[in-house]
């Protein structure tokens, strides 16, 4: 087989021109942005009627209205159906899932003040969320469980759940499986853009949402921005992608075997190794060929690897933290001989994965944490899917006579600067009963 990539680079300052190249790989274009705005006003005014079109022009579906719901002992059924090892497997990943999850649930703040005034924060679960769940290249029965463990452990009282059918217009069984697991409460095979637009505005079939999460390719990706503000969304995700940081420790096959889980789901996929080791760089290729060989379907994974692959050398792993917190990707590996040593200095990631016996994965099936992870560099400034994400938060003030005394004169005079009358009227009128 010929050498599959990724290119191999050895300067930092190359390392991170082409880290930068590949992080702008989504830009979006202007025809795209059009696209979406039209499925989405038709969706919008239409309802159902536009659902229906755009389900059949785009999966070539001709359903009914009344078809587009997946019956819900279909999910039942499926599950019952699982081989025993699957089932087992999907049963475990619910349970170490759902037991992380249940760690993240926010308490609620109560504060008595030096006037006896009581200050809260309460938390509270919104009343519908909708899950985009992806199909198309394959099923992702843990991105159900990822999706739907928090929005259940939260509260949500009814959660629905979206996802393209296959060519025969069916759900795929796993799906359906993981679903009825994990407590989803409704299924519409539909997708794209127009399975957005029905979550964020409703249908005559399709309820509205209040938060929509869940990744998908450039359209949903681009519905989701649109809707947002109508609805919330958890993030705009990106193409997956890895960054292994590896030293002298670090077995190549392990490493090819690592970028290659990231390069196969898609040809967008990035998959990046910076390392310290010449041996590395010199016995990568060819670990990467031999794997490839018995790879089912390796033309996905070559055409990621060469077209957004990178191996460089680095001089120090100072150098490798560096061009990762610049980098900030999803899914961050540490193939060191010190793995820890490393973590204070990390700043931006999605999950990090901390040494060799930590493939990514554990974490996108069944370690706990969840695997809908922020994408190309937004960890800079974004998480993890979470609990949190199916809650709104509300402050609650209650003042005593003592408090508003004490502390009134202080808000007449920051109304007063601000050039609010009334704000301070509202005070001064109070405190005139004294």
């Amino acid at each position: 087989m010929a050498l599959p990539g990724p290119p191999i680079l050895r300067t930092v300052q190359d390392a991170r021109t082409r880290l930068r190249q590949i992080a702008a790989r989504l830009d979006s274009d202007q025809q795209h942005t059009r696209q979406v705005e039209t499925i989405l006003a038709a969706v919008r005014e239409q309802g159902d009627a536009a659902l229906l079109d755009f389900t059949a022009r785009f999966d070539g579906q001709h359903f009914a209205a009344q078809e587009l719901m997946v019956p819900p002992e279909a999910g039942v059924q499926a599950l019952a159906g699982l081989p025993s090892e699957l089932r087992l497997a999907l049963e475990t990943a619910h349970s170490r899932i759902e037991a992380f999850h249940r760690q993240q649930c926010p308490p609620d703040i109560d504060v008595t003040g030096p006037y006896g005034e009581r200050l809260q924060r309460r938390w509270r679960p919104m009343a519908r969320a909708g899950l985009y769940i992806p199909g198309g290249r394959a099923a992702y029965p843990s991105t159900v469980l990822m999706n739907a463990v928090p929005a259940k452990v939260a509260g949500v009282e009814q959660v629905v759940m979206v996802t393209p059918p296959s060519r025969d217009g069916s759900v795929n069984p796993v799906v359906l499986a993981a679903a009825a697991l994990a407590g989803v409460d409704r299924i519409y095979r539909i997708g794209g853009a127009q399975a957005i637009a029905a979550l964020a505005y409703g249908t005559e079939t399709i309820p509205a949402v209040d938060v929509i999460t869940g990744p998908g390719n450039v359209y949903v990706t681009m519905a989701k921005k649109a809707v947002y503000g109508t609805v919330a969304i958890d993030a705009l995700a990106g193409p997956s992608e890895v960054l292994v940081i590896a030293d002298e420790t670090a077995p190549p096959e392990l490493v090819a075997a690592d970028l290659l889980a990231q390069a196969e789901h898609d040809p967008l996929a990035a998959a990046i190794v910076l390392t310290t080791s010449d041996h590395l760089l010199s016995r990568l290729p060819s670990c990467l060929v031999q794997q490839l060989e018995k790879h089912p379907k390796p033309a996905t994974s070559i055409r990621s690897l060469q077209d957004w692959g990178l191996a460089a050398k680095v001089a120090t792993l100072a150098d490798a933290i560096e061009l990762a917190n610049e980098f900030a990707p999803e899914h961050l590996e540490l193939l060191v001989a010190q793995p820890d040593a490393l973590l204070p200095h990390i700043r931006h990631a999605g999950a990090v994965f901390v040494g060799p016996d930590t493939p990514e994965a554990v974490g996108d099936y069944l370690a706990g944490p969840n695997h809908t992870l922020p994408t190309s560099g937004t960890a800079r400034f974004a998480g993890a899917l979470g609990v949190e994400t199916f809650m709104t938060n509300m402050s609650l003030v209650h003042y005593t006579r003592q408090a508003l005394a004490a502390t009134g004169e202080h808000v007449m005079a920051m109304a007063a600067s601000e050039g609010l009358h009334s704000h301070g009227e509202s005070v001064r009128w109070r405190l005139k009963k004294d």
